[in-house]
């Protein structure tokens, strides 16, 4: 890691800042812009590219350097390089009023383009444009949280619309095939058929019993800790298609 001699005053433009409140002070690193969230998801390890002077702040916009003492008292260390490390990886990112709403947005967008992606209308088993997943969206009061992945709001996201809007729509159904031994299927078939929503096939052969079947993504893991247990691991499962895709596909053939 780079080191700078310390200055009582460093100006600095074009920056991100993070900011940890630590001992009563403010304490402050600035960083280049899109490179924090790739530090902190280990993406960018080298620390040199991601802060752009490596001194704490209480205050990066004025230039003002925290003083050596102040640093001592609320971090109980002397490096320089671990009190940075720790303001990245525990403080909070200060970004502007354009940039939070370009966030939110993107956000939003790439909620409403995985809840597209997972979920169908039930009366049609048709996937639900984006557009309409975003009126429900609106309609339904929900709330885009900064700093937490698109991915992990999305199941709250449909929750919320199936409540409180006048969307119909579920998530879509998944296509596995469950593979198991002839052996074992006495004791976990009835189990197995009993959680799909619909049985397209079940065939016994000199082998393996096979079954494919339409079932909520939230029964996956249920169906697999079965086979572990009472088939004693001995099966597998094979996920196929979500069945708005597959019936997608036969139709535009």
């Amino acid at each position: 890691m780079r080191v700078n001699q310390p200055s009582n005053q460093i100006k600095l433009t074009n920056v991100a800042i993070v900011r940890l409140k630590k001992g009563g002070k403010r304490f402050e690193v600035a960083c280049y812009k899109n490179k924090i969230q790739e530090w902190r998801n280990g993406v960018e390890t080298d620390i040199d590219d991601v802060v752009q002077v490596n001194n704490v702040f209480i205050n990066v916009s004025k230039g003002e350097v925290a003083r050596s003492d102040d640093l001592k008292k609320a971090f109980g260390k002397a490096s320089i390089e671990a009190i940075v490390r720790e303001i990245l990886q525990r403080g909070e990112i200060q970004i502007g009023e354009k940039e939070r709403e370009h966030e939110l947005s993107t956000l939003w967008k790439e909620i409403a383009t995985l809840i597209s992606e997972k979920c169908v209308d039930p009366d049609t088993d048709r996937p639900i444009p984006v557009g309409m997943i975003e009126k429900a969206m609106n309609e339904a009061g929900f709330s885009v949280k900064p700093g937490k992945s698109a991915k992990s709001q999305t199941s709250e996201c449909i929750k919320l619309i199936q409540t409180n809007s006048k969307l119909p729509i579920r998530r879509a159904r998944m296509r596995i095939k469950v593979i198991i031994p002839v052996a074992e299927s006495s004791a976990v078939r009835e189990k197995i058929l009993g959680s799909a929503d619909t049985v397209e096939e079940e065939v016994t052969g000199s082998n393996d019993w096979e079954a494919t079947l339409l079932i909520d993504p939230a029964q996956y893991r249920i169906l697999n800790d079965l086979i572990q247990q009472e088939a004693e691991g001995k099966g597998r499962i094979e996920t196929l298609l979500f069945a708005n895709v597959a019936s997608t596909s036969t139709a535009a053939a």
